[in-house]
C-alpha cells in the first residue's frame, strides 16, 4: 500500500512539472507598488518600441547591452498570459525570450538588487510590470 501511495505521489509530481509553463517570476515589492520580478526579485520591463504581440524583440545592439532579455529555454510554450518572442543576444545570435501579455521583458543593466526599479521610465519607453489591483 505505501508503495501504492509514493508511486501515485511521483506520478502526479512528474505529471504536474510536466504540464508547468512559463517562467518562474512574481510581484514584488519596489518603491513602486509590486512590480513583475524574477524569481530572484530583480525586476522585469517592458520596452515600447516592440510592437505588443508581435512576438519580436525590438531590442539589439547597444539596446540588448543595456537592456538584458528575458531569456526564456529553447523549448519554451505559450501558456496563458506568457508567450515567447524572438530576439537576439548581444552577439546578436538568435534567442527565445519571455513575453508577458504579448510584451517582450528585460532586465535594466543598472538595476543591482532585487526591488530596483531604476530603468522605469528610462527615455520614456521602459516601463516596469505593475500588479493590477
Amino acid at each position: 500500500m505505501k508503495r501504492t501511495i509514493l508511486g501515485l505521489a511521483a506520478t502526479l509530481l512528474l505529471t504536474g512539472a510536466a504540464f508547468a509553463a512559463g517562467p518562474d517570476t512574481m510581484y514584488g515589492d519596489s518603491s513602486l507598488g509590486k512590480v513583475l520580478t524574477d524569481s530572484k526579485g530583480m525586476t522585469l520591463y517592458t520596452y515600447d518600441k516592440d510592437t505588443k504581440g508581435s512576438m519580436k524583440s525590438s531590442c539589439e545592439g547597444k539596446c540588448i547591452v543595456n537592456w538584458p532579455p528575458f531569456v526564456a529555454p529553447a523549448d519554451a510554450a505559450a501558456s496563458g498570459d506568457w508567450t515567447v518572442a524572438d530576439g537576439v543576444d548581444k552577439d546578436g545570435k538568435p534567442i527565445k525570450l519571455w513575453a508577458y501579455e504579448g510584451s517582450p521583458l528585460y532586465y535594466w543593466i543598472n538595476d543591482k538588487k532585487a526591488g530596483d526599479v531604476d530603468g522605469d521610465g528610462k527615455g520614456g519607453v521602459w516601463h516596469v510590470v505593475k500588479q493590477e489591483m
